[in-house]
Protein backbone atom coordinates (compact mmCIF):
# COMPACT_ATOMS: atom_id res chain seq x y z
CA UNK A 1 0.00 0.00 0.00
CA UNK A 2 1.17 3.57 -0.42
CA UNK A 3 2.57 5.02 2.30
CA UNK A 4 0.06 7.70 3.24
CA UNK A 5 -2.37 4.94 2.97
CA UNK A 6 -0.51 3.25 5.42
CA UNK A 7 -1.60 5.92 7.95
CA UNK A 8 1.26 8.97 7.61
CA UNK A 9 1.87 10.44 9.95
CA UNK A 10 1.55 8.45 13.26
CA UNK A 11 4.29 10.31 15.30
CA UNK A 12 4.95 13.61 15.70
CA UNK A 13 6.76 15.33 13.24
CA UNK A 14 10.26 16.89 13.78
CA UNK A 15 10.72 20.60 12.36
CA UNK A 16 14.42 22.22 12.42
CA UNK A 17 14.71 26.09 12.25
CA UNK A 18 18.40 27.17 12.19
CA UNK A 19 18.08 30.49 14.30
CA UNK A 20 17.19 31.57 17.62
CA UNK A 21 13.70 31.19 19.19
CA UNK A 22 11.24 34.05 18.75
CA UNK A 23 9.90 36.61 16.38
CA UNK A 24 7.75 36.47 13.09
CA UNK A 25 9.52 33.42 11.98
CA UNK A 26 8.28 31.20 14.68
CA UNK A 27 4.79 32.77 14.94
CA UNK A 28 3.83 32.14 11.64
CA UNK A 29 5.50 28.44 11.79
CA UNK A 30 3.80 28.18 14.98
CA UNK A 31 0.43 29.17 13.43
CA UNK A 32 0.53 26.70 10.66
CA UNK A 33 1.61 24.13 12.70
CA UNK A 34 -1.37 24.26 15.07
CA UNK A 35 -3.18 23.77 12.05
CA UNK A 36 -1.18 20.91 10.69
CA UNK A 37 -2.21 19.51 14.06
CA UNK A 38 -5.76 19.57 14.20
CA UNK A 39 -5.52 18.34 10.48
CA UNK A 40 -3.60 15.42 10.29
CA UNK A 41 -3.79 14.70 13.91
CA UNK A 42 -0.11 14.70 15.17
CA UNK A 43 1.79 17.92 16.59
CA UNK A 44 4.82 19.30 14.61
CA UNK A 45 7.40 20.26 17.37
CA UNK A 46 9.60 22.66 16.41
CA UNK A 47 13.18 22.68 17.49
CA UNK A 48 15.59 25.16 16.76
CA UNK A 49 19.51 24.55 16.11
CA UNK A 50 20.99 28.63 15.62
CA UNK A 51 24.31 29.07 14.64
CA UNK A 52 26.84 27.82 11.35
CA UNK A 53 25.63 30.55 9.76
CA UNK A 54 21.70 29.27 9.60
CA UNK A 55 23.08 25.68 8.27
CA UNK A 56 22.76 23.62 11.49
CA UNK A 57 19.09 22.75 10.15
CA UNK A 58 20.41 21.76 6.75
CA UNK A 59 23.17 19.77 8.34
CA UNK A 60 20.99 17.39 10.18
CA UNK A 61 18.44 16.88 7.22
CA UNK A 62 21.63 15.85 4.84
CA UNK A 63 23.46 13.56 7.47
CA UNK A 64 21.13 12.10 9.88
CA UNK A 65 17.38 12.56 8.73
CA UNK A 66 15.28 9.86 7.26
CA UNK A 67 13.18 10.50 4.31
CA UNK A 68 10.13 9.38 5.96
CA UNK A 69 8.35 12.97 6.80
CA UNK A 70 9.10 12.59 9.80
CA UNK A 71 12.07 15.43 9.90
CA UNK A 72 11.43 18.55 8.46
CA UNK A 73 13.29 22.04 8.41
CA UNK A 74 12.92 25.41 7.32
CA UNK A 75 15.11 26.39 4.61
CA UNK A 76 16.51 29.77 3.07
CA UNK A 77 18.69 31.08 0.88
CA UNK A 78 22.46 30.92 2.79
CA UNK A 79 21.61 27.26 2.30
CA UNK A 80 21.27 27.02 -1.56
CA UNK A 81 24.40 29.50 -0.76
CA UNK A 82 26.49 27.72 1.24
CA UNK A 83 27.85 25.15 -0.96
CA UNK A 84 29.82 28.12 -3.26
CA UNK A 85 31.03 29.11 -0.41
CA UNK A 86 33.65 26.59 0.30
CA UNK A 87 36.47 24.35 -1.10
CA UNK A 88 34.38 20.90 -0.29
CA UNK A 89 30.66 21.09 -0.60
CA UNK A 90 28.98 19.79 2.20
CA UNK A 91 25.50 19.24 0.01
CA UNK A 92 24.08 19.84 -3.17
CA UNK A 93 21.01 22.65 -2.65
CA UNK A 94 19.07 20.88 -5.24
CA UNK A 95 19.83 17.43 -5.54
CA UNK A 96 19.89 16.59 -1.60
CA UNK A 97 16.74 18.00 -0.14
CA UNK A 98 13.03 17.52 -0.72
CA UNK A 99 10.92 21.10 -1.76
CA UNK A 100 7.97 20.90 -0.18
CA UNK A 101 6.64 24.57 0.02
CA UNK A 102 7.98 27.74 -0.64
CA UNK A 103 6.35 30.18 2.61
CA UNK A 104 7.74 33.50 2.95
CA UNK A 105 10.08 36.01 3.33
CA UNK A 106 11.99 38.14 5.74
CA UNK A 107 11.07 42.06 6.07
CA UNK A 108 14.63 43.55 6.13
CA UNK A 109 15.57 46.83 6.76
CA UNK A 110 18.34 49.01 8.18
CA UNK A 111 18.02 50.45 11.50
CA UNK A 112 19.99 53.28 13.82
CA UNK A 113 19.71 54.51 17.32
CA UNK A 114 17.28 57.73 17.24
CA UNK A 115 19.78 59.41 19.05
CA UNK A 116 22.90 58.48 16.45
CA UNK A 117 22.15 61.65 14.55
CA UNK A 118 21.57 60.34 11.07
CA UNK A 119 17.96 62.03 10.08
CA UNK A 120 17.83 59.13 7.19
CA UNK A 121 20.18 57.21 4.57
CA UNK A 122 22.17 59.69 2.53
CA UNK A 123 23.25 61.08 6.12
CA UNK A 124 24.56 57.76 7.31
CA UNK A 125 26.01 57.26 3.76
CA UNK A 126 27.93 60.60 4.10
CA UNK A 127 28.98 59.68 7.68
CA UNK A 128 30.05 56.26 6.09
CA UNK A 129 32.15 57.96 3.36
CA UNK A 130 33.67 60.80 6.26
CA UNK A 131 35.41 57.45 7.98
CA UNK A 132 35.58 54.58 5.63
CA UNK A 133 35.70 51.21 7.59
CA UNK A 134 34.65 52.44 10.94
CA UNK A 135 30.94 52.41 10.97
CA UNK A 136 29.54 48.76 11.23
CA UNK A 137 26.54 47.00 10.47
CA UNK A 138 24.96 44.32 11.86
CA UNK A 139 23.30 41.03 10.03
CA UNK A 140 22.37 36.83 11.05
CA UNK A 141 25.53 35.69 9.55
CA UNK A 142 28.65 35.78 6.88
CA UNK A 143 27.08 35.49 3.19
CA UNK A 144 23.78 35.41 4.58
CA UNK A 145 21.31 37.32 2.54
CA UNK A 146 21.06 40.57 4.03
CA UNK A 147 24.97 40.53 4.14
CA UNK A 148 25.43 40.68 0.79
CA UNK A 149 23.05 42.92 0.12
CA UNK A 150 24.63 45.42 1.71
CA UNK A 151 27.71 45.02 0.54
CA UNK A 152 26.62 45.55 -2.79
CA UNK A 153 25.24 48.86 -1.67
CA UNK A 154 28.45 49.73 -0.36
CA UNK A 155 29.94 48.78 -3.14
CA UNK A 156 27.79 50.75 -5.51
CA UNK A 157 28.24 53.56 -3.25
CA UNK A 158 31.94 53.39 -3.13
CA UNK A 159 31.86 53.24 1.08
CA UNK A 160 33.87 51.09 3.38
CA UNK A 161 31.57 49.89 6.30
CA UNK A 162 32.76 46.45 8.59
CA UNK A 163 30.45 43.79 9.12
CA UNK A 164 29.64 42.08 12.38
CA UNK A 165 27.79 39.02 12.02
CA UNK A 166 25.75 37.58 14.61
CA UNK A 167 23.70 34.54 15.31
CA UNK A 168 20.16 35.97 14.68
CA UNK A 169 18.81 39.05 13.93
CA UNK A 170 17.85 40.02 17.69
CA UNK A 171 21.39 40.08 18.86
CA UNK A 172 21.99 42.58 16.45
CA UNK A 173 19.79 44.68 17.83
CA UNK A 174 20.82 44.04 21.45
CA UNK A 175 24.01 45.33 20.34
CA UNK A 176 23.13 48.51 18.37
CA UNK A 177 21.27 49.54 21.59
CA UNK A 178 23.83 48.86 23.42
CA UNK A 179 25.99 51.40 21.19
CA UNK A 180 28.05 48.15 20.24
CA UNK A 181 27.16 48.86 16.44
CA UNK A 182 26.47 51.50 14.42
CA UNK A 183 23.79 50.23 12.08
CA UNK A 184 21.81 46.97 12.09
CA UNK A 185 20.65 45.36 8.42
CA UNK A 186 18.13 42.53 9.16
CA UNK A 187 14.69 41.28 9.22
CA UNK A 188 12.66 42.96 11.50
CA UNK A 189 13.67 42.53 14.83
CA UNK A 190 14.05 46.33 15.29
CA UNK A 191 10.62 46.82 14.50
CA UNK A 192 9.71 46.82 18.41
CA UNK A 193 12.03 49.17 18.94
CA UNK A 194 11.63 51.64 16.22
CA UNK A 195 7.65 51.76 17.17
CA UNK A 196 8.76 52.62 20.24
CA UNK A 197 11.19 55.36 19.24
CA UNK A 198 14.48 53.84 20.28
CA UNK A 199 15.55 53.51 16.42
CA UNK A 200 14.88 54.87 13.27
CA UNK A 201 14.50 53.36 10.47
CA UNK A 202 16.30 54.33 7.04
CA UNK A 203 14.98 51.84 4.88
CA UNK A 204 13.38 48.82 4.25
CA UNK A 205 14.16 46.15 1.35
CA UNK A 206 10.20 45.11 0.03
CA UNK A 207 8.90 46.12 -2.81
CA UNK A 208 6.49 48.20 -1.17
CA UNK A 209 7.22 51.00 1.86
CA UNK A 210 5.29 49.60 5.01
CA UNK A 211 1.83 50.68 5.87
CA UNK A 212 3.04 50.92 9.54
CA UNK A 213 5.96 52.95 8.82
CA UNK A 214 5.01 54.64 5.49
CA UNK A 215 8.78 57.35 5.99
CA UNK A 216 11.10 54.31 5.72
CA UNK A 217 11.70 54.66 1.67
CA UNK A 218 12.80 51.55 0.47
CA UNK A 219 15.56 50.45 -1.42
CA UNK A 220 13.80 51.41 -4.63
CA UNK A 221 12.94 54.59 -3.48
CA UNK A 222 16.71 55.19 -2.58
CA UNK A 223 17.92 54.51 -6.58
CA UNK A 224 18.74 50.70 -5.83
CA UNK A 225 16.34 48.88 -7.68
CA UNK A 226 16.63 46.61 -5.44
CA UNK A 227 14.17 43.75 -3.18
CA UNK A 228 15.28 41.95 -1.07
CA UNK A 229 12.89 39.54 0.86
CA UNK A 230 15.22 36.07 0.68
CA UNK A 231 12.49 33.44 0.27
CA UNK A 232 12.06 30.89 2.45
CA UNK A 233 10.37 27.43 2.49
CA UNK A 234 9.81 23.94 3.87
CA UNK A 235 11.90 21.19 3.26
CA UNK A 236 12.27 17.55 3.93
CA UNK A 237 15.81 14.82 3.42
CA UNK A 238 16.30 13.77 -0.33
CA UNK A 239 13.92 10.88 -1.29
CA UNK A 240 11.09 11.43 0.41
CA UNK A 241 7.73 9.81 -1.02
CA UNK A 242 5.45 12.13 -3.66
CA UNK A 243 2.48 11.12 -1.78
CA UNK A 244 3.93 11.65 1.69
CA UNK A 245 5.42 15.35 0.61
CA UNK A 246 1.89 15.70 -1.18
CA UNK A 247 -0.29 14.94 2.08
CA UNK A 248 2.05 17.75 4.22
CA UNK A 249 1.92 20.17 1.42
CA UNK A 250 -1.87 20.29 1.53
CA UNK A 251 -2.20 20.30 5.47
CA UNK A 252 0.94 23.09 5.43
CA UNK A 253 -1.12 25.22 2.50
CA UNK A 254 -4.09 24.84 4.78
CA UNK A 255 -2.08 26.31 7.47
CA UNK A 256 -0.88 28.71 5.51
CA UNK A 257 -4.34 30.21 4.78
CA UNK A 258 -5.43 29.93 7.58
CA UNK A 259 -7.31 33.34 9.11
CA UNK A 260 -5.17 33.37 12.05
CA UNK A 261 -1.56 32.83 9.83
CA UNK A 262 -2.92 35.40 7.60
CA UNK A 263 -3.25 37.73 10.30
CA UNK A 264 0.25 37.10 11.54
CA UNK A 265 1.22 38.33 7.51
CA UNK A 266 -0.60 41.16 8.24
CA UNK A 267 0.86 42.32 11.66
CA UNK A 268 4.21 41.68 10.74
CA UNK A 269 3.92 42.89 6.54
CA UNK A 270 5.81 39.91 5.64
CA UNK A 271 6.13 39.36 2.04
CA UNK A 272 3.41 36.14 0.77
CA UNK A 273 5.99 34.26 -1.23
CA UNK A 274 3.77 31.10 -0.96
CA UNK A 275 4.94 28.02 -3.75
CA UNK A 276 4.11 24.77 -4.20
CA UNK A 277 6.57 21.26 -4.44
CA UNK A 278 6.70 21.47 -8.28
CA UNK A 279 7.13 25.39 -8.64
CA UNK A 280 9.09 25.64 -5.21
CA UNK A 281 11.66 23.47 -6.75
CA UNK A 282 12.04 25.35 -10.25
CA UNK A 283 12.96 28.80 -7.94
CA UNK A 284 15.80 26.42 -6.48
CA UNK A 285 17.52 25.41 -9.53
CA UNK A 286 17.21 29.38 -10.94
CA UNK A 287 18.47 30.93 -7.21
CA UNK A 288 21.10 28.43 -6.94
CA UNK A 289 22.40 29.64 -10.18
CA UNK A 290 22.51 33.46 -9.31
CA UNK A 291 23.76 32.33 -5.97
CA UNK A 292 26.50 30.29 -7.99
CA UNK A 293 26.99 33.75 -9.96
CA UNK A 294 27.15 35.84 -7.04
CA UNK A 295 29.40 34.98 -4.72
CA UNK A 296 31.91 34.02 -7.74
CA UNK A 297 31.55 38.08 -8.42
CA UNK A 298 31.72 38.87 -4.34
CA UNK A 299 34.61 36.60 -4.24
CA UNK A 300 33.64 35.33 -0.87
CA UNK A 301 34.24 32.36 1.30
CA UNK A 302 34.34 31.14 4.35
CA UNK A 303 37.19 28.70 4.08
Amino acid sequence: PALGQAGFPNRPIRFLIPWPPGGVLDALHRSMFEVVNRDLGQPVVIENRPGARGTQAAIFLVQQAKPDGYTLAHQHLSVLRHPFLTRQPTWDPVADFTYIMQVSGFLFGTAVRADRGWADWPAMLTAARAAPGQLTFSTSGIATTNHLAMEEICEREGVQMTHIPFRGAQEGVTALLGKQIDIVADSQSWRPNVENGELRLLSVWTRERLKSIPDAPTLRDLGYDMVVTSPYGIVGPKGMDPEIVEILHRSMKKGYEDPTTQAIFDRWENPREYLGPADYLAFVKDRVAYEKRMVAKLGLSID
